[in-house]
């Protein structure tokens, strides 16, 4: 129907005889010469129909924004003065001689151009609408440019692109699983993958050595900019790799995607551990491009009399930390009030500051409203270690250690964006060596990534220290985000089973949920390892964007929910029996 696409004519097609389809973006009626903007998803045309040709011309006039039509005519210069060069196809226009209207359109709901702000409700709602805006449609063309690098990447590095099944059995990956009832197996679910781990693990027993797949997740989980309900992962296996040659392999194929898509040259991607950037940034996904970090000052507060500062300081689970801000005594007492309010989502109950208006003058050079409760020694003593000047703002959190972290850790990346502190425009980084085990609360533990992960110690090491064991894990950070994470698996009967063991689970409960794993490990089971990208958070981050939802076709809502289809929805009370299922309701409080 069409002989080429809108974006693509230029100089080069002047004098040829084209067939362009697409929407009206714009039409215009000038004394009588009617031009249409015709776009599809390479870009605009600008199409000009006279009145010589009476019956195109008709058809032109009966046109409205977002009609589907057909053009046929000739590509010709410009007339002077009207080139914009703005555009791609700015130079040349197409003189209509047919025109066909295929399509009609209804007032669209929002205008499709990049200067209307219109509430991502709507947008949702009429995603298809949505889509056609060039803005959308490039983001889209993107992902696939993505997606199409990754497997020619993995293909030529002799990696076997391999499905694993969507419909599981429920394993304990620390995420809730969507269920899905079996009609066939009364009574019985099964549970919707929240990545391929036991079966790609399962691909390096059979031998398949190096697998990939770019497959979809589901996790049924609050949500947050980042997440969805189901998310497209890169999910990277092999075997006989450590961990050095796997984060080599993709640190490699991230930089060689970034130079070709974006012409970006991506540094080395430096390592650190995860103790080192909990100590310095307060999260295991530091955003190296703001140049503020967390400073220890608990050894310096532990002889204070106010309890707020030497009880976390006098406690092996606490910490009291500080956070120096170049020039920041420029901050309103309101600015500062806000920020108090913002670490109060993560659980801080306060935030200490000083203001260092001269510090050669000692305290009395300061102004804050705890100075009456540290010794002025300590109060110096702690400007010093942080290396603070005069028109600083020094910020302080003391509590328990994980509240610190993630209280001035989410503070620091706040004051870096609000103030625009970013030194560098991208800023990778490698987390190592994270602890296999957290405290669940219940005076047990939980693993910190799923209970296949290899610990770097001994057996026996972590039988009778599991708090202070290491786990081969890794993951790759880039601009505080982080892109994907893995580790080196347990391939050894005996280690996976001292895993389980630590972790509480029986061998009845570990036969039950995953037997066919540990049976697996029985039979000749190689090293192996891997590693799995966010493609949604990997494609956000290439196009600029602020939102997974913005480079995901058809998302979902911040609360699970489609707004477009009305998803999820109710099922007629026949499927219901068919799978005996029965809907109980919650009664009414009160």
């Amino acid at each position: 129907m069409r002989s080429h696409y809108c974006g693509s004519i230029n100089e080069s097609h002047i004098g040829q005889e084209i067939t362009l389809c697409g929407w009206v973006h714009h039409r215009r009626d000038h004394g009588g010469v009617i031009f249409l903007d015709l776009r599809d998803r390479d870009g605009i045309a600008q199409v000009v129909v006279d009145p010589d040709t009476p019956e195109a011309f008709a058809l032109a006039d009966r046109a409205r924004n977002e009609f589907v039509i057909q053009v046929k005519g000739r590509v010709r210069n410009r007339p002077e003065g009207t080139v914009n060069p703005d555009m791609p196809t700015g130079a040349v226009e197409v003189l209509g001689k047919e025109l066909e209207i295929l399509s009609k359109s209804d007032t669209p709901p929002f205008p499709l151009d990049e200067f209307v702000e219109v509430g991502e409700d709507v947008r949702l709602r009429f995603r298809y609408m949505d889509l056609r805006r060039p803005e959308m449609l490039n983001k889209l063309r993107t992902r696939s440019k993505i997606t199409s690098y990754i497997r020619n990447f993995l293909d030529a590095e002799g990696f076997m692109d391999v499905e694993t099944p969507i419909l599981n059995r429920a394993t304990p990956e620390g995420a809730r699983d969507y269920l899905v009832p079996s009609r066939t197996h009364e009574g019985h679910f099964f549970a919707l993958p929240q990545s391929p781990q036991l079966f790609k693990q399962l691909l390096m027993v059979s031998g398949i050595d190096r697998y990939y797949q770019i497959a979809k997740c589901f996790r049924d989980e609050d949500l947050r900019a980042d997440r969805q309900p189901e998310f497209t992962q890169v999910d990277i296996e092999t075997s006989f790799m450590d961990e050095d040659a796997i984060m080599a392999v993709t640190e490699r194929m991230i930089r060689e995607m970034f130079k070709d898509l974006l012409d970006v040259e991506l540094p080395q991607f430096p390592r650190m551990t995860f103790a080192e950037a909990m100590q310095r940034f307060g999260s295991d996904k530091p955003d190296l491009r703001i140049p503020l970090e967390l400073v220890d000052v608990d050894d310096l507060l532990e002889d204070v009399e106010f309890k707020v500062f030497s009880g976390p300081a006098n406690d092996a689970k606490s910490r009291v930390a500080a956070l120096r801000l170049p020039n920041g005594s420029v901050l309103s007492r309101k600015q500062i009030d806000d920020y108090t309010k913002y670490v109060a989502i993560y659980g801080a109950k306060g935030l200490a500051y000083i203001k260092v208006n001269d510090i050669e003058k000692g305290v009395e050079g300061l102004q804050s409203p705890i100075l009456k409760f540290i010794p002025a020694e300590a109060a110096m003593s702690i400007l010093s270690r942080v290396g603070a000047e005069n028109g600083d703002l020094v910020f302080f959190g003391a509590d328990k250690s994980t509240v610190v972290n993630e209280a001035l850790g989410a503070l620091r990346v706040k004051l870096g964006n609000d103030l625009d502190m970013y030194t560098y425009e991208w800023a990778p980084c490698w987390v190592i060596d994270f602890p296999m085990f957290e405290e669940n609360g219940e005076g047990g533990w939980t693993a910190i990534h799923h209970p296949f992960t290899s610990p770097s110690c001994s057996v026996e090491e972590l039988r009778t220290d599991p708090e202070h064991a290491l786990s081969r894990a890794y993951d790759m950070v880039l601009n505080g985000t982080e892109l994907g994470g893995g580790s080196i698996r347990i391939h050894d009967a005996e280690m996976q089973a001292t895993v389980l063991e630590v972790l509480g689970i029986s061998k009845e409960e570990a036969d039950e949920k995953f037997g066919f794993l540990l049976n697996a490990l029985k039979y000749g089971c190689p090293p192996h390892g891997g590693l799995a990208f966010g493609l949604d958070r990997l494609v956000m981050l290439m196009t600029g964007s602020n939102s997974i939802r913005e480079v995901i076709a058809f998302p979902k809502t911040q609360s699970a929910t489609c707004l477009m289809t009305q998803a999820p929805g109710t099922v007629d009370s026949r499927q219901l029996r068919e799978l005996n299922i029965r809907i109980r309701k919650k009664e009414s409080a009160g």
